[in-house]
């Protein structure tokens, strides 16, 4: 059996999806069973080519690499974040003191 091959990706599995229900239904008879399999398998073949293209598709895409920017370390300690903000080291800020 040869299946269309303009079929996109989302129609081929939509096919093979129908084409399992309607084996596991077991309505049909041995000859259209056996049809089935095989028409089945056609389009898992399909699907397995279209998602190996877009695979290469994307492998074959440009690498854009972003440049890394560094950031200063956090400040440490509760004295380095007083010194950063300019007050004494001594002099606690919002801090109850008990």
């Amino acid at each position: 059996m040869s299946l269309d091959e303009s079929l996109t990706y989302e129609q081929a599995l939509a096919q093979l999806d129908a084409t399992l229900h309607a084996l596991e239904e077991g309505k049909l008879s041995l000859e259209e069973a056996i049809a089935a399999v095989a028409r089945g398998r056609d389009y898992l073949q399909l699907c397995e080519r279209k998602l190996e293209e877009a695979r290469q598709r994307i492998e074959s895409l440009p690498v854009r690499e972003e440049p890394d920017v560094e950031e200063p370390p956090h400040p440490a300690t509760v004295a380095e974040l007083r010194a950063e903000r300019g007050g004494p080291p001594g002099t606690p800020q919002g801090e109850i003191p008990f």
